[in-house]
C-alpha cells in the first residue's frame, strides 16, 4: 500500500525517498532498454519513469498498439515489467496530453480530423495558436475515456498494491499550460456555455446583469461579447475567467481519475505536474500553481509535481527554486510532501547545437535545494535520450516524425541517445549516492525555518488570461507582474536567504494567518489586493502580527475598484509616484533607523503621506517618503512602497527590528553561501550548505550564537555542495557533527566524501573506531574524532571501520 501522510511517501508503512529517471521507451530499440536501465541503476535511482504516448500506441483511430505487434519498442507492459526484473519502482505518466516534444503534444491527429469541434478559438474568435484542445468538451472526454480503457488495462495488473512495480500514475500533463503561453483561453461555444452556467451559480441575478450587461442565455451574443468583451466588464472577466478555469481544471483531473479508478488504478498516488518556469527563471512559475492547486488539493490520494527548467543555479536565481518550492508546499494539503516530476537534469544543450554547457554542479545544486526544503520524489528528466521513428502515415509536416526535435532526441541528458554518458551522468551519480546513504532520514525530514514566512497570494498570478485589446486587464496585469515576481525575488528572498534566514511559505489566501504562528510575514505587495485579504492583514497586525511589505501599498481591489483598508488603517494616503528614465535618474535614501545605508538608484517608487509612524525612506532629491515604520495595534508594519534592490544588511536590520533573527550565520565577508538545516522529530539534522560562486571560500557557522563543528572553519571550492551530518544515528552510534558527507553505512563500517583539506567526523557510542592508515582517531571527551590524513583535493573517499 502507497500513502501519502505527513508530508510523507509511504510504502508498506515505511517512509521512501524516491529517486527516478525519465526514460522513453519508445524512443529506444528495444534490445537497448536493459543497457539504459543498468547505466540508470548505476547512477542510484530506484525508479524510472515514462510517457505513454496517445499518439504513438494508437495512430489509426481503433487500432491500439500497448504489447508491440506494430512496433516492438511500443510494448509498454514488457518495459514495466523489464523494469520490476531489474527491482525499479514505476511512474506511468499516460496523458492523454504528454507535451516532450511530440506532435500535437502526444495526441493523435486524426483525434483533431474526427472531432473538429474540441479545437478552441480565443480572443476575438481568433484560432488558437498551440495545439491545445477544450478538456471538457465532451467528444474529448469520450476519446480519453477510450485511451484509458487501454492503457489502464496494462497499468492495474502492475500496480504496487498488486505485487507489481508502479508506485504513482499522472493524470495529463501541465494541464493550462499552452492556453497561458499563448495567452489564448480555450473559448469554445461548449466552454462558454458552461461558463455561463458557472458565472449563475456563483453570481445573484442582479449582480450578474451589472457585471455582464448583455444576455448571457443568448449563445452567439455571449460567446461574441466574451471573445471579444468590452472595457466596461474586462477587468470583472480577467477575475471571473481565472477562478472558472481553476474550477474547470480541477473538473477535469476529476474526470481523468474516475476513469483511471474505473479501469482498476487505485490505492497509488495519482500526480499532477506544475508548468511555468520561463528562460531559465521561475518567476512565471507560481502561474502554473495558481491554475492547479484546486486540481491537485481537491481529494486525497493526489500528489502535486514541479516541472521547472532553471538552468544553472548560480546567485542571480538560486532564490527562485527555494520560493517554488515554498509556494509549492504553502498550497499543498497537510500531508503532501514536495515532490518535483519534470527535474531538469543534463548539459542544457537543448538544441543540439553547442549553444548550452550546463556546469557540472548544477543537477546537484538543484537536487540538493530541494531535497533540503522536503522534496521526497525526484525525477531526472530527461535522463537518457533516444530517436523519434517516422509516423505510419506521414503527415508531410516536413520530417513525418513523432516529434519535432528531429530524429535525435533528449541529446542534453546524462545519457545520450546513443548511450554513451555525458559528462553530467557523474555529479548525478554522487549525489545519489549521497542522498541514498541517509534516505530513511530524508524521507522523514523537515527543513527548519527561523519565525518568519514568506506571504504568497495565488490570485496575484491568475494573470493568464488578459484580452490583449483591454486597457484595465492590462494594466492589472502588468502591476500585478511588476510586484509580485522579479522585484520581490530579486530584493526580499535574494537577500533573506543570504543573510541566513531560512523560511516556509504561507499561502495567506486560504490558510489562516496568526500571529502565534507566524509573528513575521514578508509580503510582496502589489497596488492591487483583494479587499478581504486587506481586513485579514489589519486584523494580524492588531492582533501583534508584524508585517514587511515590499512593493506597493494596494489602493484597489482586484478589479481595480478604489480598496484602500490596508492603507488607511496604517495612516498613509497616496502622494504620487515616479519612475525613472532616461533624462531622470531617481535615487532613494534611508532615514530614521534605517539610516545611513548609501543613496540608491531605482526604477519606481509609490509615495505615501504618512499621520502616523516614522519615515525610513525618501526620494533623494524631493523627500517624498516610501519607506515608513507604523504600529498598528499590537502590531508593527515596515512599508518599502518600492523597488528598493538586494541589500543583505539593510534587510537584515529590518526583519532584526521586527523581531526575526537568522539562526545560521556565516563570518565570510564576501556572500554567496545558501544554508538550511533539516531535521527528524528526534532532532537528527543535516546541514546543507551551497557554494554558489566559483571560487573557494573559508568560514565558520554559528547557529543561535553557538559555533558549529565547535569552531573550525569549512573551507569550500568553488561550486560545491555539501549536506553534513549533525546529531545523526546510525545503529548503535551516532556522528555528532561532521565536514564529510556519508555515501554509504553498514554496521561495521561508514564511508564518507571528505570536504576539507582535513575533515573531522565525530562519534558518539559503545563501539571504538578502529585506527587506519588514512585516518588518526582522538579521544575528545564523549566524543571520538576521525582526523582524514588525506585532503578532499587529492582523494575524497574514507572508509571508517568500527570494532
Amino acid at each position: 500500500m502507497i500513502e501519502i501522510k505527513d508530508k510523507q511517501i509511504l510504502m508498506d508503512g515505511k517512509a521512501c525517498m524516491i529517486l527516478s529517471g525519465e526514460i522513453h521507451y519508445f524512443r529506444l530499440k528495444r534490445e537497448e532498454w536493459q543497457d539504459r536501465i543498468d547505466k540508470l541503476k548505476a547512477a542510484g535511482c530506484n525508479t524510472v519513469a515514462s510517457y505513454v504516448p496517445w499518439l504513438c500506441h494508437e495512430p489509426r483511430d481503433g487500432e491500439v498498439d500497448l504489447h508491440g505487434q506494430t512496433r516492438p519498442e511500443l510494448d509498454l507492459a514488457a518495459f514495466i515489467d523489464l523494469c520490476q526484473q531489474n527491482d525499479l519502482y514505476f511512474i506511468v505518466r499516460p496523458g492523454p496530453f504528454i507535451m516532450a516534444e511530440m506532435k500535437n503534444e502526444g495526441l493523435p491527429h486524426w483525434l483533431y480530423t474526427k472531432h473538429p469541434e474540441i479545437v478552441p478559438v480565443g480572443w476575438d474568435s481568433r484560432p488558437a495558436p498551440t495545439r491545445t484542445i477544450d478538456y471538457l468538451a465532451p467528444s474529448f472526454l469520450q476519446e480519453a475515456h477510450h485511451w484509458y480503457s487501454h492503457v489502464m488495462g496494462v497499468i492495474a495488473p502492475r500496480l504496487h498494491t498488486r505485487d507489481g512495480n508502479i508506485i504513482a500514475v499522472q493524470l495529463d500533463n501541465e494541464v493550462g499550460m499552452l492556453a497561458w503561453v499563448s495567452n489564448s483561453p480555450d473559448l469554445t461555444d461548449n466552454l462558454l456555455a458552461d461558463f455561463a452556467d458557472w458565472l449563475c451559480q456563483h453570481y445573484e441575478p442582479d449582480t450578474l446583469k451589472a457585471r455582464y450587461p448583455f444576455a448571457l442565455d443568448n449563445a452567439q451574443l455571449r460567446n461574441d461579447e466574451l471573445r471579444s468583451p468590452r472595457e466596461e466588464f474586462a477587468a470583472a472577466l480577467l477575475h471571473d475567467l481565472g477562478y472558472y478555469m481553476r474550477e474547470r481544471f480541477a473538473r477535469y483531473i476529476a474526470t481523468l481519475r474516475s476513469y483511471a479508478e474505473e479501469f482498476g488504478v487505485s490505492g497509488v498516488p495519482f500526480v499532477v505536474n506544475i508548468h511555468g518556469t520561463d528562460a531559465g527563471r521561475g518567476h512565471t512559475f507560481p502561474i502554473g500553481i495558481s491554475q492547479l492547486y484546486e486540481s491537485y488539493t481537491q481529494d486525497a490520494g493526489y500528489l502535486s509535481g514541479s516541472d521547472h527548467y532553471l538552468g544553472e543555479l548560480r546567485i542571480q536565481n538560486f532564490q527562485d527554486l527555494y520560493l517554488m518550492n515554498a509556494f509549492m508546499d504553502a498550497t499543498n494539503r497537510p500531508e503532501q510532501p514536495l515532490t518535483s516530476v519534470e527535474f531538469e537534469c543534463g548539459s542544457g544543450d537543448y538544441g543540439d547545437s553547442n549553444g548550452s554547457r550546463h556546469d557540472p554542479a548544477t543537477t546537484s545544486f538543484k537536487a540538493r535545494m530541494s531535497v533540503a526544503q522536503g522534496n521526497r520524489l525526484l525525477n531526472y528528466y530527461l535522463f537518457c535520450g533516444g530517436r523519434n521513428y517516422h509516423l505510419s502515415e506521414p503527415v508531410n509536416d516536413g520530417n513525418n516524425r513523432i516529434a519535432f526535435t528531429g530524429e535525435r532526441h533528449g541529446f542534453a541528458a546524462p545519457v545520450n541517445p546513443e548511450g554513451k554518458l555525458s559528462y553530467s551522468y557523474w555529479p548525478l551519480v554522487n549525489v545519489n549516492k549521497v542522498f541514498s546513504a541517509v534516505a530513511d532520514k530524508l524521507a522523514i525530514m523537515h527543513e527548519e525555518h527561523d519565525p518568519l514566512a514568506f506571504g504568497f497570494i495565488p490570485d496575484y498570478y491568475m494573470t493568464e488570461y488578459r484580452y490583449p485589446s483591454s486597457a484595465s486587464m492590462n494594466e492589472i496585469a502588468k502591476n500585478l507582474e511588476a510586484n509580485r515576481g522579479a522585484g520581490s525575488w530579486e530584493a526580499l528572498a535574494r537577500s533573506m536567504l543570504l543573510a541566513g534566514y531560512r523560511f516556509g511559505a504561507l499561502d495567506i489566501q486560504h490558510r489562516p494567518l496568526d500571529p502565534q504562528t507566524t509573528p513575521l510575514l514578508v509580503l510582496p505587495s502589489a497596488k492591487y489586493m483583494a479587499g478581504p485579504l486587506q481586513h485579514t492583514l489589519v486584523d494580524y497586525l492588531h492582533a501583534s502580527g508584524n508585517l514587511l511589505l515590499y512593493g506597493e501599498v494596494p489602493l484597489f481591489d482586484m478589479e481595480g475598484k478604489p480598496d484602500n483598508t490596508l492603507a488607511e488603517a496604517l495612516g498613509l494616503t497616496p502622494a504620487g509616484e515616479r519612475h525613472a528614465s532616461g533624462t531622470y535618474f531617481l535615487a532613494l535614501s534611508t532615514e530614521g533607523w534605517l539610516a545611513p545605508h548609501a543613496e540608491v538608484s531605482t526604477h519606481y517608487a509609490q509615495f505615501l503621506h504618512a499621520s502616523r509612524g516614522e519615515i525610513l525612506l525618501k526620494a533623494a532629491t524631493t523627500g517624498e517618503a516610501c519607506g515608513f515604520d507604523i504600529q498598528l495595534g499590537a502590531g508593527r508594519a515596515v512599508i518599502i512602497s518600492g523597488a528598493y534592490p538586494s541589500d543583505i544588511s539593510l534587510f537584515r536590520t529590518i526583519l532584526e527590528k521586527l523581531g526575526a533573527r537568522a539562526g545560521l550565520v556565516h563570518d565570510r565577508e564576501d556572500d554567496g553561501l545558501f544554508m538550511t538545516t533539516s531535521a527528524t522529530e528526534s532532532g537528527e539534522r543535516l546541514l546543507h550548505i551551497l557554494n554558489l560562486d566559483g571560487f573557494e571560500k573559508e568560514f565558520h557557522i554559528s547557529e543561535h550564537g553557538q559555533p558549529l563543528f565547535e569552531g573550525r572553519s569549512l573551507h569550500m571550492r568553488g561550486r560545491e555542495g555539501v549536506m553534513l551530518p549533525l546529531n545523526l544515528s546510525l545503529g548503535d552510534m551516532r556522528i555528532a557533527y561532521s565536514t564529510a558527507e556519508l555515501i554509504a553505512t553498514s554496521m561495521q563500517s561508514i564511508q564518507v566524501r571528505l570536504t576539507q583539506p582535513q575533515d573531522i567526523i565525530a562519534f558518539a557510542g559503545p563501539r571504538n573506531v578502529v585506527p587506519g592508515h588514512d585516518y588518526a582517531v582522538e579521544q575528545h571527551g564523549a566524543l571520538q574524532l576521525v582526523i582524514s590524513r588525506k585532503p578532499a583535493v587529492l582523494d575524497d573517499q574514507l572508509t571508517i571501520h568500527f570494532e
